[in-house]
């Protein structure tokens, strides 16, 4: 991909100035060609290891990843009360969560078996179904 003027249009796509910073972040995010998951943490420290000399505030970090969010360019994924993971992949699908590596692993909806939800809720309606597997290394 690597042309900036993609990368330019998404971050003013999302409502931000295409500064060097949010250039740095976005290259990162979506020049790729597999599905990326991150936690904001960890996309801090790539960022830091990959731009040694240029720093990149984790308040610029948060402010582009929730832009990218509620454009809908990243998918976020809470694990538990204090883990939260985002996803270059936004269409409807399944995870593994390593709980040994703190890793999410794509599942394919083909992978999963059909799931029966038998529960309604009065003036609601089920938009989608994401299942989130937690798995361990075994011993």
């Amino acid at each position: 991909m690597s042309n900036n003027s993609v990368f330019i249009e998404k971050l003013r796509s999302s409502g931000l100035r295409p500064t060097r910073q949010r250039l740095q972040i976005c290259k990162l995010l979506f020049d790729r060609q597999n599905t990326f998951h991150f936690s904001i943490q960890g996309l801090s420290k790539m960022i830091v290891n990959q731009h040694k000399e240029k720093k990149v505030s984790l308040a610029t970090v948060y402010n582009t990843i929730n832009a990218f969010k509620q454009k809908g360019y990243l998918k976020e994924i809470s694990i538990n009360s204090d883990k939260t993971y985002f996803d270059t992949n936004t269409s409807n699908h399944h995870h593994f969560f390593n709980e040994s590596t703190n890793e999410l692993i794509d599942l394919d909806n083909s992978e999963v078996g059909k799931i029966d939800i038998r529960k309604k809720i009065p003036g609601k309606k089920i938009n989608s179904i994401e299942v989130i597997v937690k798995i361990a290394n075994s011993n």
